[in-house]
């Protein structure tokens, strides 16, 4: 445990390490001795704060410091997480200072990702606020000398009411040191009917320091004595080096070394996990400028190996092969397929494709590291610390708990960040300069070494009966798997129980994969988000093939459910109030148009209707989007979800109309913003967001508004043009229409 989480935790005995240790993945931490902060001053009305947890400190002044221990990508996890601690402390917020943590595993869980971070502490959060609630309560009924149930807490103060006394928290804190902490099963929660905080509006917490450029971020970091360092790697995956004109680039300004990095010992097939550490030479300088300038002059002879016979159309037109024959491997076969499109008044077949797309975080990857012998200190925006620590101390050889990690805050992850190859290329890099080192990728490092998300292709039959419902529904799937595994690459896979498994009476889904070296990783909502385009846009095929309503047609497939764990009674409802809120069905001139999709992800239920107006000219204009959620029965920080959901839908619009990569000799051809566009303020539509409480937990945002929009956007398209889009991006389609 590092100096400062000594001086606000007592050690622990062996009964509540066990406690903690056992409930480290969810982090109730609450094993710990209640003590005063300065163990040197013996007596305890010295106490000069008040911390009953590692996560929560009390001042003399009734301040109170909430530490945040997920990493922060922008999801808003470090304010809406303190706020859930300060709802049930029963604390004005404005008497709140939030701090990260370090990591530590005194925290328990300290990653970020799947849109779990609030489903895995909601509960926590609320009962570590309510232990500590509970021992200010304890502390004043002492001090009174009557029953703890005769007094209540309101803003940062615990009330008397039959006598009108009053003691604020910060007045507490002595007696409350001295306490025992209570068992976290039997602290009494507060009703949310009683909730004052959560719910509202509540500003980042962050905010204040991000206006005034403070430094948060990795790339922000500065450290005494810190040299700066870029990587170059073969631009075909996985490739080694040959040769390098070292002494060339070495006698450049301000450059203080250049040397090659061999792949680790001991990493084995064509190419290592998307963890490892990649072949390639580094440059380390004085300054980011010096080290890209000779970088420019930086000449590489590259054993590129197999992955440069790759590329997106050999792909392409292997999958066109294979695509009409049935899959390598069967996830789900119910039903009799054939016999149902044989007997059905209508069938319809398509053909889908979308490419792979990067994570195009706006901060690049970036890492800071220290290596002093056994001893490593990290600065890393990381979403899995842990095990980027954990990976250095395996390739360094040095114990993992020699190792020191700060948990900046992130410039935009959205999956990229699970992985920590960039902390590696730091650390590894750092040892060897014998000073700080900064890691930076430029943003062509960035596009052309990512993990992306896989691209793939859909080969569908469906079929209606007479009645116009869905009879028969058969999916071939064609996807990538690593040369080296069987499995596909990750956020490449289908479930077998993928909507609209048990829906259907004649279903079958079956893969086939295509063997790549590309990297893969997940990718925002990995699966849905390119899933749920491929499923909803094919539904409104069968809609129209059926001369259904598109909405009515999916309402009525909700309705022949026939197992599974999928709530269809929750899909149904955000159905219903997305067409209400949108004015579904409205009477729509020729070029306008509306879409509608649905999709379950991430234990959130989204509904959108997209509305798009297009020009003759084939000119698109996404004019609105109506967005709602199901994700639980408490929304923690109105504004944060709404601008979880808002990001989700231009982060979704963005992908779908604009964005893809080419693979040609197994590179990326693209490198830039310029040839990878994001989307601009002046195509972003109004979007309006609405929330559906139900009787559940509640769950995270980040990824679950991010599935249904490109195919609400495109079978708005196909509303308003009659052109049904089939292939990402967008932007490959002609929309003109006459």
């Amino acid at each position: 445990m590092s100096a400062r989480l000594d001086s606000l935790a007592a050690p622990l005995d062996r009964r509540s390490f066990l406690r903690l240790t056992a409930l480290a993945g969810g982090g109730l931490l609450l094993g710990m001795h209640a003590r005063a902060l300065d163990a040197a001053e013996p007596a305890a009305g010295a106490a000069a704060e008040f911390s009953p947890n590692a996560f929560v400190r009390i001042g003399r002044d009734g301040r109170v410091t909430i530490m945040a221990a997920r990493p922060e990508v922008g999801q808003g996890i470090r304010t809406s997480l303190p706020m859930v601690v300060a709802e049930e402390l029963d604390v004005d917020w404005t008497q709140v200072t939030v701090e990260p943590a370090p990591l530590d595993a005194v925290y328990g869980d300290q990653t970020a990702g799947g849109s779990a971070s609030t489903p895995n502490s909601y509960e926590t959060m609320r009962r570590l606020g309510a232990a500590a609630r509970s021992l200010l309560v304890a502390a004043a009924a002492q001090t009174w000398g009557v029953d703890a149930s005769a007094c209540h807490t309101s803003e940062g103060a615990v009330l008397h009411a039959a006598s009108g006394r009053r003691l604020a928290y910060g007045e507490l804190v002595a007696r409350a040191a001295t306490l025992p902490v209570p068992d976290p099963a039997t602290v009494t929660l507060k009703d949310p009917k009683d909730f004052k905080l959560l719910g509202k509006r509540i500003g980042g917490v962050d905010n204040p320091a991000i206006v005034r450029g403070q430094p948060l971020f990795g790339i922000d970091q500065q450290v005494p004595g810190m040299l700066h360092a870029v990587y170059e790697k073969c631009p075909v995956f996985g490739g080694k080096v040959v040769s390098a004109n070292l002494d060339q680039v070495k006698a450049q300004p301000g450059v203080v070394d250049a040397f090659v990095v061999e792949q680790p010992a001991g990493a084995t097939g064509r190419m290592p996990a998307v963890n490892g550490l990649l072949a390639g030479v580094a440059i380390v300088a004085r300054s980011t400028w010096a080290a890209m300038s000779a970088r420019k002059i930086l000449r590489v002879t590259w054993d590129e190996g197999v992955t440069a016979g790759e590329s997106w159309a050999g792909f392409a037109g292997r999958a066109e092969v294979l695509g009409p024959r049935d899959g390598a491997s069967v996830l789900l076969n119910t039903g009799d397929v054939p016999a149902a499109l044989a007997a059905a008044a209508r069938t319809v077949e398509a053909r889908y494709e979308y490419p792979f797309i990067a994570h195009a975080t706006l901060e690049p990857q970036n890492c800071t590291a220290h290596v002093q012998g056994d001893r490593v200190r990290i600065w890393a925006p990381s979403q899995t610390a842990a095990n980027g620590r954990d990976l250095v101390a395996g390739v360094l050889g040095v114990p993992k708990e020699n190792i020191e990690v700060t948990i900046t805050r992130i410039g935009g992850g959205f999956g990229r960040r699970l992985a920590n190859d960039y902390v590696l290329e730091a650390a590894v890099i750092a040892k060897r300069a014998g000073a700080p080192v900064k890691v930076t990728w430029s943003r062509e490092d960035d596009m052309r070494h990512d993990h992306y998300r896989p691209g793939g292709f859909h080969f569908l039959k469906g079929a209606v009966d007479a009645q116009g419902r869905l009879a028969a529904w058969h999916n071939h799937f064609i996807t990538f798997a690593n040369h080296d595994s069987d499995r596909p690459g990750a956020g490449a896979g289908l479930n077998a129980q993928e909507f609209p498994a048990n829906f259907v009476p004649n279903f079958r889904s079956d893969t086939t994969m295509l063997k790549t070296g590309v990297p893969m990783g997940w990718w925002r909502a990995p699966g849905s988000c390119s899933v749920a385009w491929v499923v909803q846009s094919f539904i409104d095929e069968l809609a129209h093939a059926a001369g259904k309503d598109p909405m009515q047609f999916r309402l009525d497939l909700l309705a022949a459910k026939s197992g599974g764990n999928y709530d269809a009674e929750r899909m149904a409802a955000v159905v219903r109030e997305v067409a209400k809120k949108a004015g579904w069905g409205r009477k729509l001139p020729r070029g306008q148009g509306q879409g509608i999709a649905f999709h379950f992800s991430h234990r959130g239920y989204v509904a959108q209707v997209a509305e798009v107006t297009v020009s003759r000219e084939g000119e698109l204009k996404v004019d609105r989007v109506v967005c709602v959620c199901d994700v639980g029965s408490q929304i923690i920080n109105l504004s944060g979800a709404e601008n979880q959901v808002e990001g989700s839908i231009v982060d979704g619009l963005s992908t779908v109309w604009r964005q893809e990569l080419d693979l040609e000799r197994g590179r990326i051809t693209q490198g830039n913003f310029h040839d990878y566009p994001l989307l601009r303020m002046p195509d972003v539509p109004r979007i309006e967001t609405h929330f559906l409480k139900s009787e559940h937990p509640p769950t995270g945002l980040g990824e679950p508004a991010l599935p249904p929009l490109a195919p609400a956007v495109c079978n708005a398209i196909f509303a308003a043009t009659g052109v049904r889009i089939r292939q990402w991006p967008i932007a490959r389609s002609d929309l003109r229409w006459s």
